[in-house]
């Protein structure tokens, strides 16, 4: 096989890397084996260009011990180790591995080249502590307080950026450092085992396995104009073949710091004046003795599969209970008056009831008025622009949708029906309310036994 220069090895890797010919393409095309070029790939992904830069390669025995233990743990083979520790050959490891399997750790140690000496050869003597004063272990010294000196400055640096330091920074540090000092010592100072820090090494130098989905986020994020939130991202990526699990594209979205500028807005029924406003006679006075005493009801708005839907709920302020509610794409009188026809029909013969709203609209109209005054009802409403007049009712909202409609996955508006359904039996039979102690359902029976 010819010999290739740095710049004609970085192409081809590069070719390869693009992802539009294949290895054995790019080969054929410079006069090498496939091979060759999985090579070059593998030590441009973990070193990049340094990894044709010619070096010194005179391996201590350690070092190649280390790497033959590297590659039994991990199972790596002969290529993607030498590319992961930037040796030029992976022939080279197997000749290592055969020296250590037939002849032991001796046989790993480096050879001096040339012709021998004709001097008479001396046993060679084990090496030796530096006897504490004297010059080497002076100098020892001096470049362990050199090593440590460097290690904090580059981790300190980080740790400013950051705020923490993590174990993946201080392998970052570890392998700038490498060709000034041990491995084994540096690891050592950090507190690092050996092989978490070839581990590391190796998952740092890996492309990342989402760039092209990053990519492609980041690319309907602008198209939207960060109108798109991490769901309706995950609707698009479905749409163009790509099922994405939402999770994994909200942290994506985090890591990229992209979050949708849209809000969910509270649906606004206060049309001015186009009625009779009825005064606040609840006045944020929300306890009620008994059950029918007190109710309180609002419309919220929804926005699901580019529909708007709209809910009103009645709920009485003694537990907390939903009576009844009514549900629509549209928020017409309709939507009230149903809802009311619905909680009366609940609402027994002997009461004495107040029943509680803002200034919308829906409220004011003379036959909503008339529906409470033949029954017996007291209206009651909200000062304008104040929603802690009936706070209770809010605070419902908020609870069915943090509880209920961030948390589900829906197929359809119908799916999302039938589940809401669900969610209110729920809210009124099971879920407890912490000032109650009990469900509102279970307090309202508690207390009618009781009386």
């Amino acid at each position: 096989m010819a010999k290739y220069t740095t710049e004609e090895k970085i192409q081809a890797a590069l070719r390869y890397l693009e992802g539009k010919e294949s290895s054995y393409e790019i080969a054929k095309s410079i006069g090498t084996n496939n091979s060759a070029i999985l090579k070059w790939a593998k030590q441009i992904e973990y070193h990049g260009v340094e990894a044709f830069v010619k070096r010194y390669t005179n391996y201590s025995a350690q070092f190649k011990l280390d790497v033959l233990n590297y590659m039994i743990e991990h199972g790596t083979s002969s290529r993607e180790t030498a590319a992961i520790f930037n040796i030029p050959s992976p022939s080279t490891l197997d000749s290592w591995k055969k020296q250590f399997e037939t002849k032991g750790f001796g046989a790993l140690q480096s050879k001096n080249k040339g012709r021998p000496s004709m001097k008479k050869e001396t046993s060679k003597q084990p090496k030796q502590t530096p006897i504490e004063g004297s010059p080497e272990a002076l100098q020892a010294e001096i470049n362990r307080l050199r090593m440590e000196n460097e290690y904090f400055k580059k981790v300190e640096r980080l740790s400013s950026i950051q705020g923490k330091i993590t174990k993946e920074d201080k392998v970052k540090v570890i392998y700038e450092l490498r060709h000034k000092y041990s491995v084994k010592a540096l690891v050592a100072f950090a507190g690092i085992p050996r092989s978490t820090y070839y581990d590391l090494v190796k998952k740092l130098n890996r492309p990342d396995p989402d760039i092209e989905l990053k990519v492609e986020i980041q690319a309907i994020y602008n198209e939207h104009e960060g109108r798109y939130g991490y769901r309706r991202i995950r609707d698009e990526l479905a749409n163009r073949g790509k099922k994405v699990n939402h999770k994994k594209v909200q942290r994506i979205m985090k890591a990229l710091g992209l979050k949708s500028i849209v809000r969910m807005k509270k649906y606004k029924s206060y049309k001015g004046t186009v009625g009779k406003i009825a005064p606040n006679i609840l006045d944020r006075n929300f306890k009620a003795d008994a059950p029918n005493e007190k109710w309180v009801t609002d419309i919220t708005e929804f926005k699901l599969f580019g529909e708007k839907l709209y809910l009103s709920p009645v709920l009485d302020l003694f537990n907390g209970e939903i009576i009844t509610y009514t549900i629509g794409n549209r928020p017409t009188y309709s939507l009230v008056s149903d809802m009311l026809e619905k909680a009366l029909g609940k609402l027994p013969e002997e009461h004495q009831l107040l029943m509680h709203s803002d200034q919308g609209w829906h409220y004011q109209m003379k036959s909503y008025r008339h529906a409470l005054e033949s029954r017996g009802i007291t209206q009651s409403m909200s000062r304008k622009g104040n929603c802690y007049d009936n706070s209770v009712m809010e605070n419902f909202f908020g609870i069915m949708k943090s509880e209920f409609l961030y948390l589900k996955e829906f197929d359809s508006v119908e799916h999302f029906k039938k589940e809401l359904e669900n969610y209110i039996t729920y809210y009124n039979t099971k879920r407890m309310k912490a000032k109650l102690k009990m469900s509102p359902v279970q307090y309202r029976t508690h207390f009618n036994q009781a009386a």
